[in-house]
Order: C-alpha cells, then structure tokens, then sequence
C-alpha cells in the first residue's frame, strides 16, 4: 500500500499505510484537507492582499515575507502595521488565517522564544537586562528587548529594519542614547552584523522543530495556578477540536485555596505546534492563556484581557499523560505543625510522602489529580523536600523553622492611572510577600537559604524620597489594599489639589509586614504611579 506523510505547521505528524476502507483513512483525510484548505486560503490572501506592495519570488516564496521567522504576536503587529502604514484591507478572519499560516511556517522554536516569552505573556514587571550594551542602547531603550529577540532574519532583513526605523521615525537619531553617537552607523555598521550572528534566520533549532512529531493536545488537563492579590486555585480543563485546524473548545472547572469556584470556557488555537493561545470567559470576566506546550505540559500566564497586569502563572499536565505531582496548596508548613494540604497532579496514585520528618496522618480526599491530606511537620525536618505520590514525582514542599527574611514581589512595580473619562483604564499594581529560611550554614542572606513561599501580609505605603513626600504623593497617587498588597491608582488628568495642578504621578514605597508567631519581619519594595500607556501592542 502507498505511504501518506501528514505535516502539521511544516512539521511531520506521521507516516500512514493507507487502508482501503475505514475510520483512520477518514481522520487522515480530513487532516491533510483542514491543512491543505489554510495553505491555499493564506496564499490566496497573500496574492490579492499583499502582492499590490511585495513580489512573487517563487512558488509560496515572497520578498520580504518569506524572509523572516517570528511569534504569532510578531506577525499579527506585522500584518497591523501595514494596514496602519500602507492602508492594508483586510478582514478580520482573514487577517487570523495568515497569522496561522506564517505563525506554522515561520515561527520560532521552543529554544528560540526561552529568555523572552516574558513579553509574549504580558510580565509588564520584568526587568530587562542584556549583555550586550550596544543592544541595550541601540534596541531595548525606545521598546522592550524582547520584541527583537521574539524574531529571527538575514543580514539584508535587518538591515531594512534599520533603514524603516530611520524612515519612520526621523527623530531617532535625535533621541536619548543615540545624538551622542553615531546611531546610523553604529546600526547599519555594527547591530546588523550582531543580530545576524545572534538571531539567525535559518538555525538547527527551527530545523530540527519542524521535524518533531505533533503533540496531543485534545483531553482532559489538569492546571494549577497562582494569582497575586487572589490567591492559588487548581482546575480540570476539557479540551475538544473545533472547526478549523489547530482549534478547540476549552471549559475549565475548579476552585481557589479558600473554596471559591472557578468556572470557564472559550476557544484555543495552537500556532507553531506548541504556541497555545486562549480566549476565555472565566467567572465573567474575559482572560485570555498564553501557553507553551512542550513535554504533555502547558505552562505560561492566563490574564485579564483588558488588565493584563491581573494575572496567574500557571502549569498543566495532560490527564492521561505521564503520571506527575504539578503543585501543593500549601507548599509549606511550619515545623512542629499539621496543615491540611492539597496535591495536584495527574495519575496521582499511591500513599503520598511529602519528606522525611513529614506524617501523612490522615487522607481526607483523593482522586487521580487531587489528593487532600493532613500532615504533620517534625522540628528537624526543616528544608526543602521531593514530594511522591506512587509513580507521580514533582513539586517541592518546603519545613521552615523560622523565617529569615521577606521579600517584596515585584521588588519594582509600575502602576499607571486611567479612567476619570479617558481611553485608558487604570493599571493596578500586585504585590506578595516573599519569606525565606535560613539554609544548613545557620548564615541568613547567603546562597544556602531558601524560598518558603507567599505568606500573608499587611501592607501599606509611604513615600520614596525627600520629593515623593513634599509632593504628597500617598495622598494623590491611589490607594493600597492592606489585605491584598493590590494597589489602585488614582484618576487620570491634572488635580487642581495637586502642587502645579500636576496629575497624579509619583514615587512610592511598598511596605509589607508579614508576622512569624511573635516575630515581625518588614520588607520593602517600589512602585512608580505613572501616566497612561497609549500604545499597548501584543509584544511591548
């Protein structure tokens, strides 16, 4: 019998006997057709679309297009910039089926988006640092580095990225970190050769990515997560196909670690073989999932989508996968003490064992991804400890004796006001509270201590210097919730109460008091309460 080779985004699915009659002929054929139907619509679209600005150069081969590799945020930005730039007509649909297709065809490998999926998952907190200094100053300093590290293209692509950046905006050269040089020059003469070097177009990373079998992806999943400000929750999520290719129906149901429900459902696409990406309504509210999915594992942030500075960092495993311990709620217990605790997982079977030194004293409820027990603490089992359950291994479950010291997460925040009628709506600030143990040296501040967790706090705020307190800038600038560490800054425009009528901008401290028995442990963090962000675009 003849072979069939399927491929999926450009990478080999499987190689099939064709069986003259049956179900898996039938599967099959409708895998090549939903495949073969999104080539020939993108390349449809290309021709009537695209081809009145770029060239056929041969067959699915066009200037400029088929010369870089990017995310599917990356080519999304690109197909906006030319209807915002060059008058681009093109639907919606239309517009998301060639994100798919050049997403599959371009894209970038799982190796390649490490370091910088901080800026595909909308970690707005993130500081950058690069060790290149010429990078730093000649690319990160106007939009995050992470924008040119989420792309990959020739000598001759970055050079008309060079040449476009001048065109466009004539007034680089006279900007910060480039009238003190030679920025022409510098980037043409000295960016085009080191990104070429760095960000290849062609590497073994995407050659060997495209080769890679397809990973499954319809199921059942079970996902853990933590939200700032709310708190951890675990869930089971049912995917199932949907009409067109890569697509399906996502519902999740679950709870947070104080018993409140969440529930949800909505649609995902899959670009690149493992780029999951998810609009859903969860508990009202919209949130969209940006997820890698490598290894049966989906791990990313889910966030609100009109706050994306809400959000939860989250994992999941698939069901019927390899059997996995995924988190315990808590990850930590004092020594000498019982606490109920949670483990999430997948094929989670057996007599769980959280350490040495650690009772499982009773199993209150167990299923294959949830086990509730209650265990006990000894006072010398102290550190961090590998957690089992059966075959399922994962985790870390932390014994602290005492805490060390705290730590305010993020150490740095930016909050931003809004509303007050304006566009833009105010972007919170989230903070936790970090406590870390004493390692075996018995020296606090070393490399030898370790995290514990989240605990609760108190918090509160105070102004950062001299000229944050004339301003009055805790009375202006919003309001922290001591409870929550989530802090809401105030309206947009100018304050007549405010010196000079000036907005309600300023620089502040973060305060958390965290209690440890009768010990109290104080950390500090901070926060700049700045102006609107006016362009947000899917990579920053």
């Amino acid at each position: 019998m003849p072979l069939v080779m399927t491929t999926e985004g450009g990478r080999t699915l499987k190689t099939t006997t064709l069986k003259p009659l049956g179900g898996g002929l039938l599967a099959l054929a409708l895998a090549v057709g939903s495949q073969t139907a999104l080539a020939e619509d993108a390349e449809q679209i290309i021709g009537s679309k695209c081809l009145a600005c770029h060239t056929q150069e041969a067959d699915q081969q066009w200037s400029r297009i088929s010369h870089q590799r990017k995310s599917p945020e990356g080519w999304l930005m690109t197909i906006a910039r030319m209807q915002i730039m060059h008058g681009l007509q093109i639907s919606d649909e239309d517009r998301r089926t060639l994100v798919k297709y050049l997403a599959d065809r371009q894209g970038l490998a799982p190796e390649e988006t490490e370091g910088a999926r901080y800026a595909l998952e909308r970690r707005l907190n993130t500081s950058e640092a690069f060790d290149s200094q010429e990078f730093t100053e000649m690319c990160a300093r106007c939009h995050s580095g992470a924008r040119v590290l989420l792309q990959r293209r020739p000598a001759e692509e970055w050079e008309h990225l060079v040449h476009f950046h001048l065109g466009q905006w004539p007034t680089t050269e006279f900007q910060a970190l480039a009238r003190d040089r030679d920025w022409f020059e510098l980037a043409l003469n000295q960016m085009v050769p080191q990104l070429t070097d760095t960000l290849p177009m062609k590497s073994t990373a995407w050659d060997q990515w495209q080769q890679q079998p397809a990973a499954p992806v319809s199921g059942g999943w079970t996902l853990v997560g933590h939200m700032p400000g709310r708190g951890a929750f675990h869930a089971e999520m049912q995917v199932t196909p949907a009409e067109g290719q890569d697509q399906y129906q996502v519902s999740l149901s679950g709870q947070y670690d104080d018993g409140a429900p969440i529930q949800g459902q909505g649609r995902a696409v899959v670009y690149t073989g493992y780029e999951w990406r998810a609009d859903l309504e969860i508990d009202g509210r919209a949130m969209r999932q940006v997820f890698a999915l490598r290894n049966g594992q989906l791990e990313g942030r889910m966030f609100l989508r009109d706050h994306d500075e809400v959000g939860a960092d989250v994992v999941a495993a698939r069901a019927d996968g390899n059997s996995r311990v995924l988190a315990l709620q808590p990850a930590y217990i004092k020594a000498g003490n019982e606490a109920e605790v949670s483990i999430i997982g997948t094929g989670l079977k057996g007599m769980p064992v959280l350490g040495q030194g650690i009772d499982v004293i009773e199993v209150i409820s167990e299923s294959d991804s949830l086990i509730k027990v209650r265990a006990r603490a000894s006072e010398a089992a102290s550190g961090i400890h590998e957690v089992s359950v059966g075959a399922a291994q994962g985790g870390r479950f932390a014994v602290y004796d005492r805490i060390a010291q705290v730590k305010v997460v993020p150490e740095f925040a930016v909050a931003r006001v809004g509303g007050n009628g304006s566009s833009t709506p105010k972007v919170e600030a989230r903070f936790e509270a970090e406590a870390w143990a004493v390692g075996p040296d018995g020296k606090p501040g070393t490399d030898d201590d370790y995290r514990i967790g989240m605990m609760p706090a108190q918090w509160a705020v105070a102004p950062f210097d001299e000229v944050a307190e004339a301003d009055g800038d805790v009375r202006f600038t919003g309001q922290m919730n001591p409870d929550t560490g989530v802090f809401t800054p105030a309206a947009a425009g100018p304050n007549p109460e405010r010196r000079m009528m000036t907005n309600n901008a300023g620089n502040l401290k973060v305060q958390a008091r965290v209690m440890d028995g009768d010990d109290t442990h104080n950390a500090e963090g901070q926060m700049i309460v700045t102006v609107q962000r006016w362009n947000n675009p899917p990579i920053p």
